[in-house]
């Protein structure tokens, strides 16, 4: 077990007012990626979310909150959604944690396992910084039109 530790107050106040002051309602660019310090980009018709988390993300047991892992992979699905078809919303998501992780470099890779119009199913992956998958989940998406 990690042990529990203090937030440092000061870098946690700062990280929030950096992704105040520097986020857009837009994909990649939304106050949470800010915040969590998020680096999203779109290799090989994948989306790939890559953070090294802070102290402010630990649950009291000292590792990474079991909600910042499944938001980071809901971000990886959605963006690639985005990216790829257009904007869309989460009907369900499973999320399966296989191991506790801490302040490391983390990378959280989105990816297709059926396109279709209408709806999506989309899978992700967290690994660690030695390359182990830390947590995995499966998501429905449903494809949103463009309003008029």
């Amino acid at each position: 077990m990690n042990a529990p530790r203090r937030i440092d107050e000061a870098a946690a106040r700062e990280a929030f007012e950096l992704a105040l002051a520097g986020h857009e309602q837009a994909f990649g660019r939304f106050f949470l990626a800010k915040l969590f310090g998020m680096e999203i980009s779109y290799p090989d018709d994948t989306c790939r979310v890559a953070l090294t988390p802070r102290d402010f993300m630990f649950n009291p047991q000292g590792w990474l909150h079991g909600g910042v892992v499944a938001t980071v992979m809901d971000i990886s699905m959605g963006h690639l959604l985005a990216h790829t078809v257009g904007p869309g919303t989460t009907l369900e998501m499973k999320t399966q944690y296989l191991k506790a992780v801490g302040a490391e470099p983390l990378v959280c890779t989105g990816r297709y396992l059926r396109r279709g119009r209408g709806i999506c199913y989309l899978a992700s992956e967290l690994t660690d910084a030695k390359g182990e998958v830390a947590a995995f989940a499966t998501s429905t998406w449903k494809v949103l039109k463009p309003s008029a």
